[in-house]
């Protein structure tokens, strides 16, 4: 292999023309002096190189491949300023404590992109180089989005705070639950359980992400019914109720008939999923705006390439692609629930999701610097395997602008749906009393629900029913960095 540091700068201007096949880093891919510009998008990838293979260039082949690069010289680089467009690898870390794994930090001009389309990002991000031989693994780890190319999306189609005003709503996290079962429901049945979770004290009920058009339910009937539930809440309890109408399909065509037919019948929110496709997100984005609608995504399907620590795509970029994207909703993880949630890592999806500027923070997980300007942030969703009992955890690690969602701590109630949401709603509203008036509401959090529960049934009930479990397994993505305590 070439050297690519000191004298191998001068054999790539020799050698940058001559035929044949020549090492990414002595084309122009490994610049270690290279400084970013404020308008570069700069990717973080978790290279595992195959034996034999430098990280350097390993890592000048992901910047040659996801942007300029082929496997040999061209000369039709010379009819382009083709150092301008090259992506440019300008920094090799080894992954500590992680034998054969490195981050390789790699910029991009802005001009390699088209403005406002994530369909475009990722097509030259992550679009080809994945399946490199040269590389055992490939993970893209996080992203610097500059706020040149930020302010080219339109973000949220309306955002945390204004969700908030159309809710009317404050104070505290909201309260939600995906029906269940998720399938076989009759339209009618499906409705029943939509009014009995809203008027028990929930502000949202949802559609699960693979309920659509199935034989067993339609989604005209499904919506009909939802909606008429929905309204008898809101006449029985004097607050704003919504149900996320899953418009979901196989056609834009399809998706904008059920949007509008949502619209018609009053929804407030509707629901999409991320197997959709990022234009189709980016779409229905826009419609929600123009038609004042909060919308919902279900992140369907990111666990078979976010989940593994050396191969595919971390959540937290995800979540960037999904903020610029359009989405008012996005699933961020629990933590304390059933599914994937490192604390560390999870508090690094919420402040993608929620902050207007994000500093690098190797604890969470971030590697850059991310300034959001004006755009609205993102409301995440915490659903799976969580219920009252955990209401204490789920403030102190989620914080207060998010969705909890309770659908089998809800549903699966002995005493009913109602019952079930009666005891989320008094589990939550009595941890924020206690963090309003200044108690250490995670430590007391057991003793805060037990006096709640001495006056609702309900939630004495929920706690006796589900107060030990808990879902303690390792977490498969975690930052590579931990927080160590300091002397002074």
């Amino acid at each position: 292999m070439a050297d690519t540091k000191g004298n191998g700068s001068k054999k790539k201007k020799a050698d940058r023309w001559s035929a044949g096949v020549i090492p990414y880093a002595e084309m122009g891919y490994w610049e270690p002096d290279y400084q970013p510009k404020d308008s570069d998008i700069l990717c973080a990838f978790r290279i595992t190189p195959q034996p034999g293979v430098p990280p350097e260039e390993a890592g000048a082949a992901v910047a040659g491949e996801s942007s300029t690069a082929t496997w040999t010289v061209v000369w039709t680089d010379r009819l382009t300023a083709h150092e301008h467009y090259q992506a440019k690898c300008y920094k090799v870390d080894a992954v500590p404590n992680t034998e054969g794994q490195y981050i390789a930090y790699i910029a991009y001009d802005i001009d390699l992109f088209e403005e406002g389309s994530i369909a475009n990002l990722t097509s030259s991000i992550i679009g080809n180089v994945f399946g490199f031989k040269a590389l055992k693994a490939l993970r893209l780890e996080d992203m610097r989005i500059p706020l040149h190319y930020v302010k080219t999306f339109q973000g949220p189609a309306h955002g945390i705070i204004m969700e908030r005003e159309y809710l009317d709503k404050f104070g505290r996290p909201l309260l939600g639950a995906t029906t269940k079962p998720k399938l076989g429901l009759s339209a009618r049945n499906y409705g029943r359980v939509v009014y009995e979770a809203l008027r028990g004290g929930l502000d949202f009920t949802k559609d699960d992400e693979n309920i659509n058009s199935q034989p067993f339910m339609r989604w005209r009937d499904r919506y009909l019914y939802s909606m008429e539930g929905v309204n008898r809440a809101i006449a029985a309890t004097g607050e704003v109720k919504g149900h996320y109408l899953n418009v979901t399909a196989g056609t834009m065509e399809d998706m904008y008939e059920r949007a509008t037919f949502a619209k018609e019948v009053g929804t407030v929110i509707i629901m999409i999923d991320l197997t959709i496709g990022y234009t189709a997100i980016q779409s229905m984005a826009k419609f929600a705006r123009a038609n004042s609608l909060i919308l919902h995504l279900h992140r369907a399907g990111h666990g078979t390439y976010t989940r593994q620590k050396n191969h595919g795509v971390n959540f937290r970029v995800i979540a960037k692609w999904m903020r610029l994207a359009g989405v008012d909703h996005i699933h961020a993880g629990t933590v304390v629930g059933k599914l994937e949630g490192d604390p560390n890592a999870t508090a690094g999806y919420y402040d993608t999701c929620r902050e207007m500027k994000q500093p690098i923070n190797p604890v969470k997980g971030i590697f850059f610097d991310q300034d959001w300007g004006s755009m609205p942030g993102m409301m995440p969703v915490a659903s799976g395997g969580i219920h009252a009992g955990q209401m204490g955890d789920l403030l102190h690690y989620l914080g207060e602008d998010v969705v909890l969602q309770f659908g089998g701590g809800t549903i699966g109630h002995p005493m009913g749906i109602a019952a079930g949401a009666e005891a989320n709603r008094v589990a939550l509203e009595a941890m924020i009393k206690a963090r309003n008036e200044g108690r250490d509401y995670r430590k007391e959090a057991q003793d805060i629900l037990k006096a709640a529960a001495k006056k609702c049934a309900a939630l004495d009930t929920a706690l006796s029913t589900w107060g030990d479990i808990s879902f303690n397994y390792e977490s498969t993505d975690m930052p590579d960095v931990v927080e160590t305590p300091t002397s002074v």
